[in-house]
C-alpha cells in the first residue's frame, strides 16, 4: 500500500505542534481577551524552516469552530499561506484533550457543546472529562456505539465528517497541506470498544477520500500503558490503509533498555507492524506529573510537575535518536504556543512586549536534537531557495 513520503525517504518528517488562537478557542471557559502576535504564522514558519523543520502538528479543536466557524477558518487559511511560503507541511489535528470543555470546563477542550446538550443529564455538564471520570466513560462508549446525536438528530459521526470536509475542502488545495488526522488519543473503556474505534476510523477515512488522496492519521488510544495488547490496538486501523499512518503521542520521556518509555515505544512499534502502517510520534517532550486538586475539588496526578518537568540536550538527543532507530514516519515536539506556559519546556517561545516571537532555548534544544541525528541537510534552503547558513542562526 502507498504511504507518503518525502523526497530523502531516509530521514523521517522532523517538526513542532503548533496553536493558534481561534482555532483553540473553548466554548466553555471565559477566557481573556487575547490576540495573536502581529505576522505570528508567517515568522513563525520562517523560525521553522531557518532551523531545519519540515513540518508542524497543527493542533485545533472542533469546539472552537463551534464557536465561531468565521474567524476559525479564517485563521486556519492564513496557517495555510505561511506554510506554503516558507515550505513548512501541515497536519491538520482534530485535537481533544479531556474529551470537552462541556464534560471539564477548567482543562478540557475538543468536542463541540452540541453533542452533549441532547443528553446533558447522561453527561452532565463539568462532570469530568479525564478517562477517570463516569461521565467520560459513559460518553466515549455511547460515541463509539454511533449512539450520540446533537438536538437535531444528526449522529457525532456524520457531524464529525462534516466538519473535517470543510478543513479538506479549505486547506486541501495548499501545497503544504500533508494530511489529516481524525482524532487524537481517542478514549477506550471496555474491551468491546477497539473493533469499534476501527469501524468510526474506516467510516471517516472513507468520507475524506471522497475529498482527498493526502495523508490521513489516527491516533494511539488513551488510557495508554505498557500492557494494552497490540492485536487489540491493531483493530482501530481503517480498513482502507492507502496513505494511513498511525499516530502516537508515547513521547514523554526518556528510553532507556528497559524502562517504562522504552517499553512503551517498542510496544507502538509492535502495534504499527502488525497494522502493516508507519508510526509518527505525534508528541514529544519530556515531564514529570505531580498530585494536584482540580477546580471539582478531585485528586489527580494528570498535571504535569512544573518543577521537575524539563528537557536539556542529552536526553532530546537520546530521545530523538531511539525515535531514528525505530525508523519512524516522523516527528513532532511540543509545542509552539503563542500562549505561555508554567512549564517553560512545554512552549518553544516567548513573545515579548512588541509582539515580536522569541525562540527560548528548547527550541535551539530541539533544532539541535534533529540535527544531531539527521544532520543539518534537512531542510537547509528557504522559501526563495537560498541556502541557510545554520551557524549565523541565531
Amino acid at each position: 500500500m502507498a504511504h507518503a513520503q518525502k523526497a530523502a525517504s531516509n530521514v523521517p518528517y522532523i517538526g513542532l505542534n503548533m496553536r493558534g488562537l481561534y482555532t483553540t478557542d473553548s466554548q466553555i471557559k471565559d477566557a481573556s481577551p487575547k490576540t495573536l502576535p502581529v505576522n505570528y504564522y508567517e515568522d513563525s514558519f520562517r523560525l521553522m524552516s531557518q532551523a531545519g523543520m519540515d513540518h508542524v502538528r497543527y493542533v485545533f479543536y472542533w469546539e472552537a469552530y463551534e464557536k465561531n466557524p468565521s474567524l476559525f477558518m479564517s485563521e486556519v487559511t492564513t496557517a495555510a499561506k505561511a506554510a506554503d511560503k516558507w515550505g513548512i507541511k501541515v497536519i491538520y489535528d482534530n485535537h481533544q484533550f479531556h474529551t470537552s470543555s462541556w464534560l471539564e470546563p477548567g482543562r478540557g477542550n475538543g468536542f463541540p457543546i452540541s453533542l452533549f446538550k441532547n443528553n446533558s443529564t447522561a453527561y452532565p455538564e463539568g462532570g469530568g472529562g479525564a478517562p477517570k471520570y463516569q461521565s467520560a466513560k459513559l460518553w466515549w462508549h455511547d460515541l463509539w456505539n454511533r449512539s450520540i446525536k446533537d438536538t437535531n438528530g444528526t449522529d457525532a459521526w456524520t457531524r464529525q465528517a462534516n466538519f473535517l470536509k470543510t478543513i479538506v475542502n479549505a486547506v486541501d488545495k495548499f501545497p503544504s497541506t500533508l494530511g489529516y488526522e481524525i482524532l487524537n488519543e481517542p478514549q477506550v473503556h471496555y474491551s468491546d470498544e477497539w473493533q469499534k474505534i476501527g469501524n468510526y476510523n474506516t467510516f471517516i477515512t472513507n468520507e475524506l477520500r471522497s475529498l482527498t488522496q493526502k495523508t490521513i492519521f489516527f491516533s494511539q488510544q488513551i488510557p495508554a500503558g505498557t500492557k494494552d495488547p497490540p492485536e487489540n490496538m491493531a483493530k482501530m486501523a481503517p480498513a482502507n490503509k492507502t496513505n494511513v499512518i498511525f499516530k502516537v503521542s508515547g513521547g514523554y520521556g526518556v528510553p532507556a533498555p528497559g524502562n517504562y518509555f522504552d517499553k512503551r515505544f517498542t510496544l507502538y512499534l509492535k502495534t504499527a507492524q502488525l497494522m502493516g502502517l508507519p508510526l509518527y510520534i505525534g508528541e514529544w517532550n519530556k515531564q514529570e506529573r505531580e498530585q494536584v486538586t482540580d477546580p471539582q475539588h478531585r485528586t489527580t496526578f494528570e498535571v504535569v510537575h512544573r518543577s521537575q518537568s524539563d528537557i536539556n540536550q542529552t536526553e532530546a538527543n537520546l530521545i530523538v535518536q531511539r525515535f531514528k532507530e525505530g525508523k519512524v514516519w516522523g516527528m513532532a515536539f511540543w509545542i509552539w504556543n503563542f500562549q505561555k506556559d508554567t512549564r517553560p519546556n512545554f512552549n518553544l517561545i516567548n513573545i515579548t512586549d512588541t509582539g515580536t516571537i522569541q525562540p527560548t532555548k528548547y527550541f535551539e534544544i530541539v533544532k539541535n536534537a534533529y540535527a544531531n541525528a539527521f544532520g543539518n541537510t534537512i531542510n537547509n534552503t528557504n522559501a526563495d531557495g537560498n541556502t541557510i547558513n545554520y551557524d549565523n542562526l541565531y
